[in-house]
Formats: C-alpha cells, sequence, structure tokens
C-alpha cells in the first residue's frame, strides 16, 4: 500500500476520532436531563479508535495521533521516514474533523465558543482547575501506558483480532481518569483541531498537549521495546522444544 494511500486513511481515521470524540463532548455530554457525561464522552472516544482500527487498521496502522506515531518509530514499529507524512495527515484530519462538528454545533441557536469546545486545558482551563504540572504529568503517564498498550496488544505473540478491543478500551480508561484533568488530550491532532476554532487560551495552552503526549509516546515506545519487545522467533521455538 503507497504512502499515500495509508497518510489518507490516516486523515479520514483522525477526522472520525476528533468528530466523533469530541462531538459525544460538545453536543451530547450536557444535553438537557439524557446527557452522556463524561462516561459517555470516554466511551465514545474509545469507539472512535475501535470502529477505526477495524476499518483502517489493515491500510494505515490506525495510528490516528502523532504521539502515537512517534512512540512506535521509538518502539521499532514504525519508519521515522514515514512519520511527517502521518503527523500531517493526523493534523489536517483532525483540525477537518472539528471543522465539521464547528458547523452542525454552530447551527444551535444561543451557541457558544466560550465552553471551549472541548478544548484541552491547564490551570483555570482545566475541568477540575488542576495545575500545569499535574497536568503534565498525566499526559505524559497516561499516553506512554497507552503505548504499552498498543505495543503489547499487537505483538506477534499475542491473540490475533483483539488488539483493536484493547487498545479502544485502553483510551476509554484513559478519558475516564483524565476528563476531569485535562479533558484528555494524549493526541496533538485532537488537541490541535478544536483550538484552532477556540482561539486565545486553547492555543497559548497547546503547547502543552504537543510536548506532553509526544514525550509520554516516544518514553512508552522506548521502554516497551527495551523491556518487553518481540522475543526472536527462533527462541520461541527453542525455548518450546526444550519442554
Amino acid at each position: 500500500m503507497s504512502l499515500t494511500k495509508r497518510a489518507t486513511a490516516e486523515f479520514f481515521g483522525t477526522f472520525w476520532l476528533v468528530f466523533g470524540g469530541c462531538g459525544s463532548a460538545v453536543l451530547a455530554a450536557a444535553f438537557p436531563n439524557l446527557g452522556i457525561g463524561f462516561v459517555g464522552v470516554a466511551f465514545a472516544f474509545g469507539l472512535t479508535v475501535l470502529t477505526m482500527a477495524y476499518a483502517i487498521g489493515p491500510v494505515s496502522g490506525c495510528h490516528l495521533n502523532p504521539a502515537v506515531s512517534v512512540g512506535l518509530v521509538a518502539g521499532k514499529k514504525f519508519p521515522a521516514s514515514e512519520l511527517p507524512a502521518y503527523v500531517i495527515a493526523q493534523v489536517l484530519g483532525g483540525i477537518v474533523g472539528a471543522g465539521v462538528l464547528y458547523v452542525i454545533a454552530s447551527g444551535k441557536a444561543g451557541f457558544t465558543l466560550a465552553g471551549g469546545f472541548a478544548s484541552n486545558g491547564y490551570g483555570e482551563h482545566s475541568p477540575g482547575g488542576y495545575s500545569l504540572l499535574a497536568c503534565l504529568v498525566a499526559e505524559v503517564v497516561l499516553t506512554m501506558f497507552f503505548l504499552f498498550i498498543i505495543m503489547g496488544s499487537t505483538e506477534q505473540r499475542t491473540p490475533k483480532g483483539f488488539a483493536p478491543i484493547a487498545i479502544g478500551l485502553g483510551l476509554t480508561l484513559i478519558h475516564l481518569i483524565s476528563i476531569p484533568v485535562t479533558n484528555t488530550s494524549v493526541n496533538p491532532a485532537r488537541s490541535t483541531g478544536p483550538a484552532l476554532f477556540v482561539g486565545g487560551w486553547a492555543l497559548g495552552q497547546l503547547w502543552l498537549f504537543w510536548v506532553a503526549p509526544i514525550v509520554g509516546g516516544a518514553l512508552g515506545g522506548f521502554i516497551y521495546h527495551t523491556l518487553f519487545g518481540e522475543i526472536p522467533e527462533q527462541t520461541v521455538r527453542a525455548a518450546e522444544s526444550a519442554r
């Protein structure tokens, strides 16, 4: 499959993640009497990844996230030469997804961007008022463990076909933990789309949601590969024959 086609798949996949995940937060989280709340938003993000993993996973690997792509490079599972094309496609997909969401959300009387439009933030713009340090640590640690889940569930020695479920549920858990802290990023492309529409404080704080997830992703990929990376096939066969 050509790099162009794989990058295009990443564009559509990241569009779906931002439109579906942020859309659930903007349109449905606090809907009168029937709002889905934090739990619903967490599952929405997880479901976007799970569904796209089955849809485009065989095409592009379904990264949908610059931090994941960087982490997979650090974990020796993705070539660094293809990283720029993936990151550009992911960011563009996130921006277009946020744009389509804006067109829909702004069609309701009284709509305003003052609520944040699902942007990520720290300090006074953290949903729970968490400090910059707290938000930095949360994003680094959660992205690191997200890479652990991705690396482990896609190993050759794991059961086939179940990785999307583990990854989708992993992202759901991450959101259940950190929506009150940062509104959950762990994905620079997801953060960039809404921030461009909100502007002001959202763009001013966007740096954190590039730096922290990428650091966490790189750490997760590197640590997992170093400690738990693929066991050579000949070693597995030798161990089995010795039993």
